[in-house]
């Protein structure tokens, strides 16, 4: 029998997904070159779709689904579920980025910790306590150029005389907490959750003595920290920052009047020239709908990588909806995404919903070196949807 030609095992390995390469990876050496290689990474990439991600939260319980990226394939969508955690108490946000999530504060039952972890995989690793005090925040930003994941955590953000974060990298054999001197001015808080954009972590924290609020960027190849002025941002506990196009942003709702009409708004500033602190600012009247009524129904989720903001229904209603406004045509595209589940969909106590957007999953990272390196006792494990410890 001839053998496959090696184009051909590519061509149908770059259909797969991600988990099964995986998989594929360590059946044959053959396989593992091939699958390794940066030409099929980079086909891979090439083909892949990106995704939306779902991080629903019910009742102590955290579930996690993904659904196709797009505003008009479909009106209608169906929502595949990968993996979840039970008996859950978390006082902080999560934190995600490339495909990963960190949560730096969850109990499962009674016992503290913090995780990142691979919500399509399950795959995760508990990472060492640090000490946080209780409006302090953690961040969970990659490097592209080295290739690994980096958390950051306020320890003491405070002006005080310990002032300093915490830094943690994955993947180096034995996860270990780095003192971080906080080299920019001291802020009071982090108001809101940071984002990673190429490399930079950028979060949005209330300055002390009546200054304007800012924005820290933590660059995570120097570590080092710069203080953008951030005072265009009415209401920065409820700013979403975005990647706007490769350039920092963020946005918030507003009521606006047209023709007589109450209008929803949606105000986005990005910015523009990180050394000059230039913000540039783009006011958008969506179009009239009555599936959004109310900006409290829905969050901003992210903005594609085509410039398309993307909108989610807060919580688990029946029929869920998300949106898509394109600024440009100004237009405003509905899809209905079923498969949540009859128990997060009907109730008093449905999901509280987090939306992400531009889900591909990255081969030349490998999640399960990332992790597996961090703590030698406790192997990577695989969440399900009656975790425990």
């Amino acid at each position: 029998m001839e053998p496959i030609p090696t184009d051909l095992i590519i061509e149908i390995f770059s259909r797969l997904p991600a988990k099964s390469i995986g998989r594929f990876r360590c059946l044959s050496k053959q396989w593992c070159l091939i699958l390794q290689s940066p030409d099929f990474t980079e086909l891979f990439r090439s083909c892949a779709r990106p995704r939306l991600l779902f991080a629903v939260e019910r009742e102590g319980s955290w579930s996690f689904f993904s659904s196709p990226q797009s505003s008009s394939s479909s009106l209608v969508l169906t929502a595949d579920f990968h993996c979840g955690i039970s008996k859950v108490e978390s006082r902080f946000t999560c934190s995600y980025t490339s495909g990963l999530f960190y949560f730096s504060d969850l109990r499962i039952p009674n016992v503290d910790m913090s995780l990142v972890f691979n919500p399509i995989t399950g795959q995760y690793v508990r990472l060492p306590y640090v000490e946080m005090l209780r409006k302090s925040r953690g961040f969970l930003g990659f490097d592209p150029i080295e290739k690994v994941f980096k958390v950051l955590v306020e320890t003491y953000p405070f002006c005080s005389d310990r002032d300093h974060h915490e830094v943690l990298t994955l993947g180096t054999g034995e996860l270990t907490w780095r003192k971080k001197k906080i080299d920019c001015p001291p802020y009071f808080r982090s108001l809101c959750e940071g984002i990673c954009i190429n490399g930079v972590l950028y979060y949005l924290v209330c300055s002390v003595f009546d200054l304007p609020n800012d924005v820290v960027c933590f660059d995570l190849r120097s570590e080092q920290f710069k203080l953008v002025v951030a005072d265009c941002f009415d209401d920065p506990k409820t700013t979403k920052l975005v990647n706007y196009k490769g350039k920092l942003g963020g946005i918030n709702f507003d009521y606006g009047k047209s023709d007589g009409m109450d209008t929803l708004e949606l105000c986005l500033w990005v910015l523009e020239d990180v050394e000059r602190q230039e913000w540039v600012n783009y006011v958008y009247t969506l179009p009239e709908t009555k599936l959004i009524d109310n900006p409290f129904n829905v969050s901003v989720g992210g903005v594609t990588a085509t410039g398309e903001i993307v909108l989610a229904m807060n919580y688990t209603y029946k029929p869920y909806y998300v949106f898509y406004f394109n600024p440009e045509r100004n237009t405003l595209q509905s899809v209905e995404i079923q498969g949540f589940g009859a128990d997060l969909e009907v109730g008093m106590y449905r999901g509280k919903v987090r939306a992400f957007v531009d889900h591909v999953e990255d081969l030349s990272v490998d999640d399960s070196v990332q992790l597996k390196s961090s703590i030698s006792a406790n192997p990577v494990k695989c969440l399900s949807s009656n975790c425990e410890e």
